[in-house]
């Protein structure tokens, strides 16, 4: 009498369903939409020395729309050039900014350098924006994440952000472990299914 017992062990075991396939996706796209995000609030901000803020208006559409999140990297007036989009304080030494496009440059009656700015979707031209105002040249801006922004900065004490960056990093890594434990027990199982061979009686 012959029995094979490797291929009933084989066959008995049951591929991953559809579920599983469909979970492993969107995992993999919820970990990327994350390391996404943490890099362009907290990472890419932190090596550029630069400050986030959220665009609240629509003076800058259709480029930067309300809710966009806006990187501004400190530069000296000097630097900035015609074209440029900076972001200003609207009376120096206040918190309300503005992020408007250079479109002129001047000089002030005692002689310091004035830049001429404007909202791409506005009319008119804003108030002379003097160097001390310019808080930097916008690096880079994101839509929609000025909401996450202005909802860990703003409207919360500053240790929110810490804590809703190292949320975003631990969730991050337990992604990462749970991807590389799942694939070590698939590689151990198909291990065990390889050697065990045809058993005689």
């Amino acid at each position: 009498m012959r029995t094979v017992v490797g291929r009933h062990a084989t066959t008995a075991r049951q591929t991953p369903g559809g579920w599983r396939l469909l979970a492993a996706f969107a995992s993999s796209v919820l970990l990327t939409a994350v390391v996404l995000v943490a890099l362009a609030m907290v990472v890419a901000p932190a090596v550029l020395r630069a400050m986030p803020f959220t665009v609240l208006t629509g003076s800058m559409r259709p480029t930067m729309p309300p809710g966009t999140l806006v990187v501004s990297r400190p530069t000296p007036a000097t630097d900035v050039r015609i074209g440029d989009v900076v972001t200003y304080q609207v009376r120096s030494g206040e918190p309300a900014v503005v992020t408007h496009r250079v479109v002129g440059t001047g000089w002030a009656a005692n002689g310091d350098l004035v830049l001429v700015t404007k909202g791409d979707a506005n009319a008119v031209t804003d108030a002379p924006v003097r160097a001390a105002q310019i808080r930097g040249v916008v690096a880079y801006h994101v839509p929609y994440l000025g909401y996450v922004n202005t909802w860990v900065g703003h409207n919360r004490p500053h240790w929110a952000a810490k804590v809703a960056a190292a949320g975003l990093f631990a969730y991050a890594l337990w992604m990462l472990v749970g991807a590389a434990r799942d694939r070590k027990s698939r590689a151990t199982a198909t291990d065990d299914e390889t050697t065990m061979g045809p058993v005689s009686a």
